[in-house]
């Protein structure tokens, strides 16, 4: 008993050696939304695809490309005899030079490629589109993350609470049977039965403590934090959690397909990946257009002279139509036609198992939601009764008309009463958070 007593004032005076700071639910949905890396990751993307669009669009647009030029000759020639028609003739000496300079420009554009450019055009849009929709999801699913991991650390720390609770009880229940046992009323086996229920008490502030300790690494891992940091956290219920035990959520079973169509009307993920399946599509469309014609138009200019100062004397325009077409590839059309209708096919089945997954989760967050109400209701009577009962245990036991063994037995049974009645309030909380996010409901603007 002193080796745990001395343990816990060391464990309290460490804590007291390190500010803390406090760190509330809303501050840690702000933390959470600033350093979560997968959603940093996301919005990184988002630049990369809004330059997707303008280079889709450009390809609709024509190109544009100047050129000079510069070139310089020198021919230094030795005096040589050479035979022409059987006479000798010498020929001198000689040096010569040129010089000529060209300017131009030209221009390609794309008059027709099968419709591929259009849904290249669609497919960086769906890209775009998706991967906002995408960062809405992942915020909402960081805030339900952060509620889960936050709501893991109060929850433990009453439990804890509890325990702790019951070791002082246990403890005073102890000095008041070893004076009864040195008066006589009561035997040694009773101490020693007393001894073992407070050890038992004191190993579940161990194991609570550890589980609050876990708790509290987890929630800060995932905010980005330093694990060995020390933060303070709500203790209690806040008046929003109060509010959510008192609301009566509407659990009617028939409501369920109402709360599918607005679920698949809200949730970000799934309308994410409609987007990319018809971005999948496009795919398509881009790959049947290697079996169409091509057309496309060019437009030149240039300009050469053996001077600087005529350089624009003389001028050349160029102006042309090339129509391409197809007649065979080597199956390689076909075969990026099949890939890219596998590919979607493939992905539609994708979007359809998310709806179903997204059925399943409602309806069982439904059903959830609807025995944890029930299940809240129950504990908080059991606690009451479960304390009423102790009461009278102890009282009888204090009278010499109980036996400890009964005494034990209903401290048990009120421990775990308040514990289960803990445990039903956040698992209700949770379950409520949840509803709203498998709706795709659930509010983050508030945290940005």
């Amino acid at each position: 008993m002193k080796l745990f007593s001395i343990s816990i004032l060391l464990i309290i005076t460490a804590n007291s050696l390190f500010a803390q700071n406090q760190l509330t639910l809303e501050q840690a949905l702000k933390i959470a939304l600033q350093k979560n890396t997968s959603l940093i990751s996301q919005e990184n993307e988002l630049s990369k695809s809004e330059a997707g669009v303008d280079a889709a669009y450009g390809n609709f647009l024509p190109d544009l490309n100047a050129y000079g030029s510069w070139d310089w000759n020198r021919v230094e020639e030795a005096g040589r005899t050479s035979n022409v028609n059987g006479i000798n003739v010498t020929f001198p000496a000689s040096n010569s030079e040129s010089r000529s300079y060209g300017v131009g420009a030209n221009s390609n554009v794309v008059l027709f490629d099968g419709l591929s450019n259009y849904a290249n055009l669609s497919r960086s849009k769906n890209t775009l589109e998706a991967i906002k929709l995408s960062i809405e999801g992942k915020k909402q699913e960081v805030v339900f993350q952060t509620i889960n991991l936050y709501y893991s650390v109060v929850e433990a720390d009453q439990l804890l609470k509890v325990r702790e609770e019951d070791v002082k009880q246990q403890q005073k229940n102890l000095e008041t049977i070893e004076e009864r046992n040195r008066l006589g009323s009561l035997t040694k086996a009773d101490v020693y039965q007393q001894q073992v229920q407070l050890g038992n008490a004191e190993l579940e502030v161990i194991r609570a403590s550890n589980t609050l300790e876990n708790a509290k690494s987890n929630l800060l891992y995932y905010l980005g934090l330093d694990v060995l940091e020390k933060y303070t956290y709500s203790e209690t219920l806040t008046d929003k959690e109060l509010s959510i035990l008192d609301t009566d959520i509407d659990t009617d079973y028939n409501k369920l397909n109402e709360l599918v169509n607005k679920a698949l009307l809200n949730r970000k993920d799934y309308l994410a990946q409609k987007l990319t399946l018809d971005s999948f599509y496009d795919n398509v469309t881009i790959a049947t257009s290697g079996h169409l014609p091509r057309l496309s138009g060019n437009l030149g200019y240039g300009s050469f002279a053996n001077s600087i100062g005529g350089i624009f004397d003389s001028h050349n325009f160029s102006a042309g139509l090339t129509l391409s077409i197809p007649i065979f590839s080597g199956f390689s059309t076909q075969s990026a036609i099949e890939s890219a209708e596998v590919d979607a096919m493939n992905y539609e089945l994708q979007v359809r198992d998310t709806e179903r997954l997204i059925k399943q989760n409602l309806q069982k967050t439904f059903l959830d939601l609807e025995a944890a109400k029930k299940g809240l209701l129950v504990t908080e009577k059991n606690v009451k009764a479960a304390e009423e009962n102790l009461k009278i245990e102890q009282e009888k036991y204090n009278l010499g008309a109980g036996k400890l063994l009964d005494v034990l037995i209903a401290n048990t049974a009120y421990q775990n009463a308040k514990t289960n009645y803990i445990n039903a309030q956040f698992f209700y909380i949770r379950l409520s958070e949840e509803l709203k996010y498998n709706l795709g409901v659930l509010e983050y603007n508030q945290y940005e």
